[in-house]
């Protein structure tokens, strides 16, 4: 596997000790010699190529944010896999015929293609589209059974190495399978998932989706194995091994919603490894009227219930630093006491910021002390970011209700639903006004937190609301 530094990190070296420094977000790391050594590889922006030895530790660095991978697609060979492309469907002929047509154009061989499209029951004219395009047409063995359950049984026709799933209201890019298939070059790689896009920009929520959509990852590629945290890959563009898939039982057919999430989780629950990629595009057409979005929205937030049960070592997770923490009370005291409160918050920072400068200086790093003040104050913002983001998420509902008899509350509602909103409006870029992208961002919370309470409720298990609190996970400055 191949990697490089990230371009705002660099490598010092002060009297002997090496050191990674990473600008945005600032932090370092101490290495030792060997591990220097290594690293140096990479100096100038040049690749590290790790031997399997080497893996380990650059996958550390690259989870920590220090490095990232460099993957280089071999030319197509005969010894690419043979790939089974499941569709499951019910009632979607229109939207069947359009991701087929897609799929006939892929640039993947396609002697080396099956496509199986699994017919839930459908009333309407899907399994002639499907005949039609010559597509191994199978019954799911009911009406309505669901996604999971029709993508098992299409899985169990499967004759491919790789499983290839992709919903029938999706198209794929032509080089969907040739950007993503190579990363399974990698023995331990099970699944992996590609980039999911929205199809239409008609409609103010259809702009929203095209940035804040669920089913888009990350811009940029992650890996997960095991661990406790809930990286996940969605089903509509998901690449399985077929015999990892077979390994864990395949989707959990109950599951009419989280059932992605579920698999797999289960499969890094065996240690195997899951990835996703950047590449391998796909268009979703997502739910454009408001009453659907929000529906959705709901019926995605009831799966927390049944996860939490199933995965109880999977849990939400925050890094609240104490002093931080103090600051930001004390800046929250200003509503309550007075401007003067900010007095001893900015104190603390700068005591703070002065205290990781001597310790910087004694180990001959260059870092400033305006720089160091800045991290601290971009650590504070992403801090009251978090915070925000998951009060909006999960107790948006609450927090009005509670503000019907609290006035006071409203300002508190207001301040944490314009800080979440407005990051996340200026990190995504989307195309709204920021008043329209905030009405649907609220819209989408209230929906997400009622289907987390109503599918808690029906479970009888509330874990979904506990946090893991951590001081701090890194060496962070």
């Amino acid at each position: 596997m191949n990697y490089r530094l990230r371009h705002t990190v660099e490598m010092v070296n002060r009297d002997g000790e090496y050191f990674l420094v990473s600008k945005k977000p600032l932090y370092t790391l101490r290495l030792n010699r060997s591990l220097a050594d290594l690293v140096g590889r990479g100096i100038d922006g040049r690749v590290i190529t790790a031997a399997e030895s080497e893996r380990g530790v650059m996958e550390q660095l690259t989870a920590k944010g220090f490095a990232e991978r460099v993957r280089i697609a071999p030319e197509q060979s005969a010894s690419l896999p043979e790939v089974s492309i499941i569709i499951p469907v019910m009632n979607r002929a229109d939207e069947l015929r359009r991701c087929l047509t897609s799929l006939s154009q892929l640039t993947y061989p396609h002697e080396k293609l099956q496509i199986i499209v699994v017919d839930d029951g459908s009333s309407d004219d899907s399994p002639d589209v499907a005949r039609e395009f010559g597509a191994l047409l199978v019954p799911s063995g009911g009406v309505g059974r669901g996604p999971a359950a029709a993508r098992n049984v299409g899985a169990s026709a499967a004759e491919g190495e790789i499983l290839a799933f992709i919903d029938s209201d999706c198209s794929a890019s032509p080089d969907w399978l040739c950007q993503l298939i190579p990363a399974f070059n990698e023995s331990s790689m099970a699944a992996v998932g590609g980039q999911v896009d929205g199809m239409c920009t008609e409609s103010a929520v259809d702009r929203y989706e095209a940035v804040m959509s669920s089913l888009s990852i990350s811009s940029r590629e992650r890996v997960g194995n095991s661990g406790s945290d809930t990286f996940y890959l969605p089903s509509c563009n998901l690449l399985v091994r077929q015999s990892a898939f077979k390994g864990v039982g395949g989707f959990d057919d109950s599951m009419h919603v989280g059932e992605d999430v579920d698999l797999t989780w289960r499969l890094r629950d065996r240690h195997f490894s899951i990835c996703y990629l950047p590449l391998g595009n796909i268009l979703h057409e997502h739910r454009s009227s408001i009453r659907s979005f929000m529906s959705r929205r709901f019926d995605y937030g009831t799966s927390e219930g049944i996860l939490q049960i199933l995965h109880p070592a999977r849990h939400k997770r925050m890094v609240i630093p104490p002093l931080l923490a103090a600051i930001l009370i004390l800046c929250l005291m200003t509503f309550f006491v007075g401007w003067w409160a900010l007095l001893p918050a900015c104190g603390l920072l700068l005591l703070d910021a002065a205290a990781v400068r001597l310790r910087a200086g004694k180990q001959g790093l260059p870092l400033g002390m305006i720089a160091i003040a800045a991290g601290r104050l971009r650590s504070l913002g992403s801090l009251v970011y978090y915070l925000s983001y998951h009060l909006v998420r999960y107790y948006s509902n609450a927090l009005i209700v509670l503000s019907l008899f609290v006035p006071v509350l409203w300002i508190l509602f207001g301040a944490v639903l314009v800080s979440a909103a407005g990051v996340d409006y200026a990190v995504k870029k989307p195309k709204l006004s920021f008043h329209t992208f905030t009405g649907i961002y609220l819209l989408e919370q209230l929906a997400y937190g009622a289907g987390v309470f109503w599918g808690c409720l029906r479970r009888r298990c509330f874990s979904s609301y506990r946090i893991e609190i951590f001081q701090q996970i890194e060496q962070t400055v």
